[in-house]
């Protein structure tokens, strides 16, 4: 697929999410997709190969979480090849992001993101959650793939103070799950997400205390 036709099919697919393309960073995207997949052929960051493809997985699918995020400073644990986080932070260049992951080589893969697209409002960090330690209060705390969501809790508990808004994105969100984290938050709902191109179940939980 060529270049212009990716940006057509981006720009379809913001539209459908009911975002403005002629706003987004569309070309920001775009390059991100050119260096994961680029980085993807040595360090096999992603099982998803095509770029096309790329954009629904990895793209739209992070922006589904956009409307959620609260606040000016936040981060993305377990970021891995910066999805949510960089995609949101290409969105957002007002807020200040922190990129969180354990594994050596992912975070490589990000400090080469920030150095190739001068990205200014994105910090990595090299580290695994549950021994990270901040400054600093997070207003919106975010994973796309971290596992079962009383592992996720677990792990960000010393980090989620009284304000923060923790988010996890899943596929189809189980009620025992749900129950397992119930009661160590104030209030805890489900948003489902429709992602252009994307047919499996893709939701969001959202824990606030």
């Amino acid at each position: 697929m060529s270049q212009e036709q990716l940006t057509r099919h981006l720009r379809q697919g913001l539209a459908e999410l009911g975002l403005d393309p002629q706003s987004c960073p569309c070309e920001a995207y775009l390059q991100y997709i050119e260096l994961l997949a680029k980085w993807n052929r040595a360090y096999n960051l992603t099982g998803v190969r095509d770029k096309q493809r790329m954009i629904h997985a990895h793209v739209l699918d992070s922006l589904a979480a956009l409307p959620y995020i609260r606040g000016n400073r936040c981060l993305d644990v377990g970021a891995g090849a910066g999805l949510p986080g960089f995609i949101l932070a290409l969105a957002q260049p007002d807020v200040e992001w922190t990129l969180l992951d354990s594994n050596g080589k992912k975070v490589r893969f990000l400090r080469q993101l920030l150095f190739e697209m001068k990205t200014g409002n994105v910090e990595i960090i090299h580290s695994r959650a549950e021994k990270f330690l901040s400054s600093v209060s997070y207003s919106s705390i975010i994973s796309r793939a971290f596992g079962s969501l009383s592992a996720y809790y677990r792990a960000v508990e010393h980090l989620f103070q009284p304000g923060t808004r923790l988010l996890a994105m899943k596929g189809r969100a189980q009620d025992t799950e749900i129950q397992e984290v119930s009661d160590r938050v104030i209030s805890i709902t489900v948003e489902e997400l429709h992602v252009p191109g994307i047919d499996a179940h893709r939701s969001l939980v959202l824990m606030e205390r």
